[in-house]
C-alpha cells in the first residue's frame, strides 16, 4: 500500500511541474491540500506556462512555521492562523491575508479484513481515541454493527505525528461531541493522544500508509487520499442520528449549514443538518498583504484568484473534494483583492 501512495502522489507532482517557468513560486503546508493543489497548479500551467508552483507537503504546522520566517511565498493550513501565530507573522512581514482554498472532509479510515463495513457513534469513536475501547469485538462496537464478524483484535490507533491542521479539525469534532476529551486532550494541531496503542504517521500520506499497512488500525485521513487509494472508512453518525458515509454531499450540507464563515469562525464540524457529515473544514492559504516583490505577489494574487474561482474549484471536485460555496469563493476573491500589488 505504501507502493501505492507513494505512486499515486509521485504521479500528481510530476505532472503538476512544466518544463519551463519564468517565474517560480514557492509554498509549503497542509496535507489536506496536496492532492488538490498538485493537480490544481498543474490546469493552471496549462495556460499560465510561465509560472511553475513548488508546493512542500509538510503539514499545516510547518507550512505556517516556513511562511512566517519568509522562506516560501505561501503557507497553507486547514485551520486559519490563531492571534499568537499571526502576531509571530505580522512581526515579520507585517499584515497577512487568509484566503479560503478548499473544502474537503476527514475520514475515519480502517484495516479490518473479512469486515464489509463499519459504524461508528460519536461516543465509541471518542473512547477508541481516549482508549477506553481497545479491542474490535468490544460490546459498544458489536451493538451498533450487528451481522458484522468484529475480529478478536486489538485496535491500533494512527494519529499524525507532525502539527496538522487535519488533527485540528478531528479533535475539534472530538471535543464538540465529547466532554471527556475536551477536558482531557482538547483541540489543537498537535496534541497528547492517550490512547495506549496510540501510533503516528507524518502527513496524510503517512497516516494513510500506517492504517493500510497494520491490521486492526484506524485512522483520520483526508477524504482525497482514502477514495484514491480504496481505503475502507468508517460511516458515522451525526448530531441528527443519522448514518452519513464520509462523501461529498454531506460536506457540502455541512457548509451549507454554517455559510458565515471566516478566519476567526471557521469550525463546520457536527454540524445539525440531517444530510451533514460531522468532520468537515475549509482549507486556507495565508499571504502577506504587502508582499515587498510586487511582481511576484501579482503572480501569487493571479493565482489563487483562478483557485478560488469556478474553474478552480471544479478541479477540486475531480478529486472527491467539495467546491466552495459561491459566497465563499466571494469571501476568497474580496480578500485576495486586497493584495497591495
Amino acid at each position: 500500500m505504501r507502493k501505492t501512495l507513494a505512486l499515486t502522489f509521485a504521479a500528481l507532482i510530476v505532472s503538476a511541474v512544466p518544463g519551463f517557468a519564468a517565474t517560480t513560486l514557492t509554498g509549503a503546508g497542509s496535507t489536506w491540500d496536496y492532492p488538490f493543489f498538485s493537480k490544481a497548479f498543474y490546469e493552471y500551467s496549462k495556460t499560465h506556462g510561465d509560472v511553475q508552483v513548488n508546493y512542500q507537503s509538510i503539514g499545516s504546522g510547518g507550512g505556517i512555521q516556513q511562511f512566517t520566517q519568509k522562506t516560501v511565498d505561501f503557507g497553507a493550513t486547514d485551520v486559519p492562523m490563531n492571534a499568537k501565530e499571526l502576531a509571530a507573522a505580522e512581526a515579520a512581514g507585517g499584515p497577512v491575508l487568509q484566503v479560503p482554498v478548499v473544502l474537503g472532509g476527514v475520514s475515519v479510515a480502517y484495516n479490518l479484513p473479512g469486515v464489509n463495513s463499519l459504524k461508528l457513534t460519536p461516543g465509541v469513536l471518542a473512547d477508541i481515541y481516549l482508549g477506553k475501547i481497545t479491542m474490535w469485538n468490544d460490546p459498544a462496537i458489536a451493538k451498533i454493527n450487528p451481522g458484522e464478524k468484529l475480529p478478536n483484535t486489538a485496535i491500533v490507533v494512527v494519529h499524525r505525528s507532525d502539527g496538522s491542521g487535519t488533527t485540528y479539525c478531528f479533535t475539534d469534532y472530538l471535543s464538540h461531541i465529547s466532554a471527556e476529551w475536551k477536558a482531557k486532550v482538547g483541540t489543537g494541531k498537535s496534541v497528547s493522544w492517550p490512547a495506549p496503542s496510540a501510533v503516528g504517521g507524518k502527513g496524510n500520506e503517512g497516516v494513510a500508509g500506517q492504517v493500510s499497512n497494520s491490521p486492526g488500525a484506524i485512522g483520520y485521513v483526508e477524504l482525497a487520499y482514502v477514495v484514491q487509494n480504496h481505503m475502507p472508512a468508517a460511516t458515522l453518525q451525526n448530531k441528527a442520528g443519522k448514518w452519513i458515509a464520509d462523501a461529498p454531499g454531506g460536506v457540502r450540507a455541512a457548509a451549507a449549514s454554517r455559510p458565515d464563515v471566516s478566519p476567526t469562525a471557521f469550525s463546520i464540524v457536527d454540524e445539525s443538518c440531517a444530510a451533514c457529515y460531522p468532520i468537515a473544514s475549509y482549507s486556507w492559504v495565508v499571504l502577506f498583504q504587502n508582499p515587498q516583490d510586487k511582481a511576484r505577489g501579482k503572480t501569487l494574487q493571479d493565482l489563487f484568484r483562478w483557485v478560488s474561482s469556478p474553474d478552480g474549484q471544479k478541479v477540486a471536485a475531480s478529486l472527491e473534494y467539495v467546491p466552495l460555496p459561491e459566497n465563499v469563493q466571494d469571501l476568497a476573491q474580496k480578500t485576495l483583492a486586497q493584495l497591495h500589488v
